[in-house]
């Protein structure tokens, strides 16, 4: 049963301790679906404890013993359906669409309501294109997916939009160089999230798996991956949550210990955005230091392109400091857990801001900002929205966040930490 937690910050609104976070979950869900296609010559260290990085590795675990329970009795195989229930998963939903389709097999892929309404179609019908046999369930372009194994490659040549989610491009990298004719992937269009292509490409560089990327094109061919262990970084989406903390902080002084400034991760963007807020990020003794300095805020243009899973961070933290600014590059807020702009917009009216959308740029307005003694926040099923809205109680006397189990996730821990950290926190 769902249960709701009220917060609330007593006394002066002074931030000052070291919290330790757990492994990224792009970086986590990346390396488990690599070590899977290496077939145990990749190693992965430092394994995130989020709900869908555990998801993600219980299912692979059990793909692989019932690959080893049949052997190579590829008949028996191929007449065996596998249930592959990624719950609300959207990362494993895509990543494992590509892996199935080379995998000996029938695999029926399907996950929560929600994530049926979430599209896949155009990684499907990319995959379908150089000979995977994927067929769609019940709505076409989205889950349940019926995937037959192994692809019979017909073509090395696919070309995918990269404007709507980089995951479909992750997935069909990962696989591109187990694929006999290996994979050249022509991207159309803008790129969105181009980190997390980034990302991907360098954690395959890290496992032996050279590409070749030219202009929009990228080619990896047949290869083998190295014996290697990847060592997953904590997780700079988790760590923007601290910035919000320390932006709407009166002082603050905080120590993530394990994160540095050469970062994979598209979020760890956050430094350079959260330094217009005068919160400074010093990288020493292992990990990152954030302080937080008087500024006054200046910049009114965010395009979050290319990190727009700090959207929900940015905006609400510009809500709660009255600062209309406009944001850009939040194409794919729409297909993500839930409508993030609509959420978005529900919520903040309950604090008299508007977030305006207008063509492709969203507007704040905060000339009827205020704070009541309570409020009540929806987090429609996105952990995103608890934990976006959770440090308005540096704001609010007491600010209740609705399904309090959300933030597993991708932070388990997060209620803890905040504890942590001064907040009260009582659960009802």
């Amino acid at each position: 049963m769902s249960k709701n937690v009220l917060l609330s910050f007593k006394g002066n609104k002074q931030i000052d301790t070291e919290i330790k976070l757990t492994g990224s979950k792009s970086e986590c869900n990346r390396a488990l679906i690599i070590s899977a296609l290496s077939k145990g010559s990749v190693s992965v260290d430092n394994l995130s404890v989020a709900a869908d990085t555990v998801t993600l590795n219980k299912i692979l675990k059990e793909l692989g013993e019932k690959s080893l329970e049949l052997g190579n009795i590829s008949n028996l195989k191929s007449q065996i359906s596998n249930l592959v229930d990624v719950g609300p998963a959207g990362t494993a939903m895509r990543f494992l669409t590509a892996y199935l389709a080379i995998q000996n097999g029938n695999f029926l892929l399907t996950g929560t309501e929600r994530m049926k309404q979430r599209p896949i179609g155009i990684l499907a019908e990319a995959i379908k294109s150089i000979g995977g046999n994927i067929t769609y369930v019940e709505n076409d372009g989205f889950p349940p997916l019926q995937i037959s194994g192994p692809l019979k490659q017909t073509s090395p040549k696919v070309k995918i939009k990269g404007d709507i989610s980089s995951q479909y491009i992750s997935a069909l990298l990962m696989i591109a160089s187990s694929l006999p004719l290996g994979l050249t992937l022509e991207i159309e269009g803008e790129l969105t999230s181009k980190p997390y292509v980034d990302m991907t490409l360098a954690m395959l560089e890290q496992v032996g798996i050279r590409n070749d990327w030219h202009e929009n094109t990228i080619t990896i061919e047949p290869q083998s991956f190295n014996t290697a262990k990847l060592y997953v970084e904590p997780d700079w989406s988790a760590a923007s949550y601290w910035y919000a903390i320390a932006a709407l902080s009166d002082e603050a002084s905080i120590f993530l210990p394990g994160l540095n400034g050469y970062s994979l991760q598209g979020d760890s963007k956050i430094t350079e955005i959260m330094a217009n807020f005068g919160i400074t990020s010093q990288f020493k003794n292992g990990g990152v230091f954030l302080k937080k300095e008087p500024k006054k805020i200046e910049r009114k243009i965010f395009d979050l392109k290319e990190c727009p899973d700090l959207a929900q961070t940015i905006v609400v933290i510009c809500a709660a400091l009255g600062h209309d600014a406009t944001f850009t590059g939040l194409e794919t807020l729409k297909i993500k857990e839930t409508n993030r702009v609509l959420a978005l917009q529900t919520e903040l009216a309950k604090i008299g801001v508007k977030f305006i959308e207008k063509n492709l740029s969203y507007k704040l307005d905060c000339s009827g900002l205020h704070f009541p003694e309570k409020i009540s926040i929806s987090t429609y099923e996105d952990h995103r929205m608890a934990m976006a809205f959770a440090p308005l109680a540096l704001k609010i006397n007491t600010v209740e966040i609705e399904e309090k189990q959300v933030v597993e996730k991708s932070y388990p821990y997060f209620w803890d930490d905040l504890e942590k950290a001064g907040f009260e926190i009582k659960e009802i």
